[in-house]
């Protein structure tokens, strides 16, 4: 009689989807507030709803005001 190998198990191959969760979990672990593209984005908000109310202010202010408003969303 011939003896019989066990067939060994294969991990499960990653894809793109798989890898892109992996990394999207490493990054968020330990995120200490909000990243510079969400401050960009909503200084970029901040900004057209002033603009469009014809109130004055800087760039400057708009981030400023983003960061802190986006920092009291983390806690």
């Amino acid at each position: 009689m011939g003896t019989s190998k066990a067939k060994a198990t294969s991990k499960p191959k990653k894809t793109a989807a798989t890898v892109k969760t992996t990394r999207s979990r490493q990054a968020t672990i330990g995120k200490s507030g909000p990243s510079e593209e969400e401050i960009r984005e909503k200084a970029m908000e901040l900004y057209n709803d002033r603009i469009s109310r014809g109130e004055h202010g800087t760039a400057e202010e708009d981030w400023l005001k983003a960061e802190l408003l986006l920092g009291d969303s983390v806690k």
